[in-house]
């Protein structure tokens, strides 16, 4: 079951024995622990991965004929766990792998110019980058963590790579408003986690102290929601040491 920011409100303000309220604007303090209960929020998904968060994304294309293999990062993005890119050249499917390189080994790779090159600037420095016209894309990099920029696209079939092409799965960052209706876009493994952190530090900034049960509680679920945060059963992440 969703929990709405409101009733989580109510909570912390019941076991502060702070005011009832029956909307977040009625009281300043109110106001103060939603704006933690925000702040704990982004703290958790920031550190963690989260399953809810995971999606399918369609890189922005530039669509501009000077930079035609340019692409910017969607401003919710967090990861890009692969990109692909519709490669058919009959107007079909087939979505075939992009692969990240580091900057330093895409400049290597497009060190000179040929026939069936062009000369791109770099969208921040404007330096010139080497950019294949009769090829799809295979590897991309990028040099700001704003900008991608693919190794190549085919002039016969486009004069720039399509945004409506592309098919990503990565992780974005989910938004947060300090309404009453409101729900974190957590589930319920994560809720009761997310109402024990926000209570400890509720208790910390607001009551001078921490209450020893409510850190008990957070410890214990922040253990249980490591392992337990998909649906469907995962088999467990080892480290792998290289030995």
């Amino acid at each position: 079951m969703k929990t709405t920011l409101l009733s989580m409100v109510q909570s912390i303000l019941s076991d502060m024995d702070s005011e009832a309220i029956n909307s977040i604007s009625d009281s300043v303090e109110a106001q103060q622990i939603a704006s933690v209960i925000e702040d704990t929020y982004f703290n958790i998904i920031s550190a963690r991965e989260i399953p809810e968060h995971k999606r399918l994304i369609k890189m922005t294309s530039l669509s501009d004929n000077t930079k035609p293999t340019h692409f910017v990062y969607p401003t919710d993005l967090k990861e890009i766990v692969t990109l692909r890119y519709n490669t058919d050249l009959n107007g079909g499917l087939n979505y075939s792998e992009v692969t990240f390189v580091e900057p330093l080994v895409f400049l290597d790779r497009q060190a000179y110019s040929t026939s069936n090159s062009i000369l791109v600037p770099d969208q921040s420095a404007g330096t010139s980058l080497v950019i294949y016209n009769d090829a799809m894309p295979t590897y991309y990099t990028s040099f700001d963590d704003n900008y991608i920029v693919m190794n190549a696209y085919n002039a016969t079939v486009e004069s720039t790579l399509q945004e409506s092409k592309t098919q990503a799965y990565g992780t974005v960052y989910p938004t947060f408003s300090i309404t009453d209706s409101f729900e974190p876009d957590l589930d319920d493994t994560m809720m009761p986690y997310l109402l024990a952190e926000s209570k400890s530090v509720c208790f910390s900034l607001f009551k001078s102290g921490s209450d020893p049960k409510v850190e008990q509680a957070a410890r214990r679920l922040k253990s249980f929601v490591q392992n337990d945060m998909y649906k469907t059963k995962r088999a467990n992440k080892r480290p792998h040491y290289g030995r």
